[in-house]
């Protein structure tokens, strides 16, 4: 069963995680709860039913930590996930807490869940750190990714369901590759393009008028017009040109899926301004050419031109 785990919010993927170990531990698995230091735990306490078999289950309290990221084709093997010289990592931070309840008796056995790619040797060397740091035997800590993952998933199959993973539901996740492309192709030809005010390429609603209607806050809707306006001309220029014609598909692409998700979950936010940042945070978090230095200005630039074309936000009437 391959399943867009990243396309998911935390709290979707905490709940399939637990859902999932009511199957192999037992229905009497906690939920996730904030803890009073802040982190987030699932617990069952008692004997499991499959793991890590039957003949030999584990036994007591077994607690179970997800981590979920949006981002694509993670691993667990990168600098921000684990290191053994820097605390500051998603799984370092989290030593002082295991460590704690191990002191306290409140954990015999220790499960981790990311949607990360897990190497076999990135699964011993970090079930022997957290052996050595937190004082667990080996064969009471469990390590799962994404290839595990979908190996319990496709056994459960009624997990998901369970879950009720509705792509509606979802949070407002969207792709970077076709972008990334036309950030790319743009940023290579954007020198032998004029750099003039242009007017949107359709007469449409003004852009006081959109801004009203999409509820974008004046000053952050003068900010970017002061920033961008001057970029719309290139972008509008280097689409329109005939030998660019997949790019403008690959844009139009990318607008398609950017509107049908902001019109989807545009309730959650309050401004659209909200919407245009959440957009920007999430790009150069999933895509490594987005967030370089030299491509984050231009990638705005492509958003702004999105909203000031009417490609995404509410339109109104012209």
């Amino acid at each position: 069963m391959k399943f867009a785990y990243e396309d998911l919010s935390d709290d979707q993927f905490e709940e399939l995680i637990v859902l999932l170990c009511q199957r192999i531990l037992g229905m009497a698995v906690q939920g996730f709860a904030k803890g009073p230091d802040g982190g987030r735990d699932a617990k069952f306490i008692g004997t499991a039913d499959l793991h890590p078999s039957r003949a030999a289950p584990w036994v007591g309290t077994t607690v179970v930590q997800a981590k979920h990221t949006n981002g694509y084709n993670r691993s667990f093997s990168e600098s921000d996930f684990f290191s053994k010289t820097r605390s500051s990592t998603v799984l370092g931070k989290e030593i002082p807490r295991i460590k704690k309840l191990r002191k306290e008796k409140q954990l015999d056995h220790y499960m981790l869940f990311a949607n990360r790619r897990l190497a076999g040797n990135a699964e011993a060397e970090i079930r022997e750190y957290l052996a050595e740091k937190c004082g667990i035997p080996l064969n009471s800590i469990y390590i799962c990714g994404v290839e595990q993952l979908e190996l319990w998933l496709k056994n459960f199959p009624e997990v998901v369901k369970a879950a009720n993973l509705d792509p509606v539901d979802s949070p407002l996740i969207v792709s970077p590759e076709d972008l990334a492309e036309v950030v790319l192709a743009l940023a290579r030809n954007r020198v032998g393009l004029n750099s003039v005010l242009d007017d949107p390429p359709t007469p449409r609603v003004s852009y006081e008028d959109k801004n009203i209607i999409n509820n974008m806050s004046g000053g952050y809707a003068k900010e970017q017009l002061r920033r961008y306006l001057k970029e719309t001309a290139q972008i509008h220029a280097f689409l329109a040109a005939p030998e660019n014609i997949e790019l403008l598909r690959q844009y139009e692409s990318v607008v398609d899926e950017f509107q049908m998700k902001i019109i989807a979950k545009r309730k959650d936010y309050q401004t659209f301004d909200e919407v245009m940042e959440y957009l920007v945070d999430l790009l150069f978090g999933r895509d490594a050419v987005l967030r370089q230095r030299a491509h984050k200005r231009l990638t705005r630039a492509i958003l702004f031109y999105m909203y000031w074309n009417c490609d995404i936000g509410e339109v109104g009437n012209a």
